[in-house]
């Protein structure tokens, strides 16, 4: 299964007033593992990126200057992504803005028509219901290091997002007992101890441990009569 983490940074927060991307960042997983191939992309979205916007994730208008446009790059978007699963924390914002980028052009492309989606906001609200389930929240739960994080990038919080989702929807999945396996049975972190390894002390209970044991099987015949533990010692 191929997965892929996908972010994104706007002008705005709503498409429909002609707001637009300014950034892409997308990081590749294939059956649950990290595989270093990443997507990044800062964009010149041809209007001003409100300022409100800029206190959140740095970017200005100078440095989008130049920036290729939506269209340059759309062709190497969409070959990244499609066929995929995408992984997005709030998910119905970032395919808002990606069908209207896409809507802009021809052929139209409707994201959900090539891509899986998962909104990885509605996963976190199922499993910690009534609590706060942002992606610095979710680092904290799961003690996922975000101390790079002062604004949002788009590389970045994919990253981060990556890591914080394959904890929690339960690590690593492919876990495998098989000593035969093609790596060893090493498979989803499983670590296998060494068979010359020193043997585990056996240490045994002392004279004292012995009496306070008899005392309390003692007292629970007086309450229960005849246990299953008497009866296992007179047949040894």
């Amino acid at each position: 299964m191929r997965q892929v983490v996908l972010d994104t940074e706007t002008t705005g927060i709503d498409p429909a007033e002609g707001h637009r991307i300014i950034e892409i960042g997308c990081v590749e997983m294939v059956e649950r593992r990290l595989t270093g191939r990443n997507y990044h992309v800062y964009i010149n979205p041809e209007r001003e990126v409100e300022a409100e916007a800029i206190t959140i994730h740095g970017i200005t208008n100078e440095f989008l200057a130049d920036k290729p446009k939506f269209a340059d790059v759309a062709d190497e978007f969409f070959e990244f992504i499609k066929g995929s699963e995408l992984v997005i924390h709030n998910a119905a914002f970032d395919i808002g803005f990606m069908d209207s980028e896409f809507g802009r052009l021809k052929p139209v492309r409707k994201t959900e028509d090539y891509c899986g989606v998962v909104d990885s906001l509605a996963v976190a609200r199922a499993r910690h219901p009534g609590q706060k389930n942002n992606l610095d929240a979710l680092c904290k739960r799961y003690g996922v290091d975000n101390s790079n994080r002062e604004l949002h990038g788009a590389l970045l919080d994919a990253e981060i997002l990556a890591e914080v989702y394959l904890l929690l929807t339960g690590g690593q999945t492919a876990l495998s007992l098989d000593a035969g396996s093609e790596n060893g049975g090493l498979d989803g972190g499983l670590r296998r101890l060494s068979a010359d390894r020193p043997a585990l002390p056996v240490i045994s209970a002392t004279e004292a441990e012995h009496e306070a044991h008899q005392s309390f099987m003692s007292a629970l015949e007086k309450q229960a009569g005849t246990t299953v533990w008497s009866k296992l010692e007179e047949s040894v």
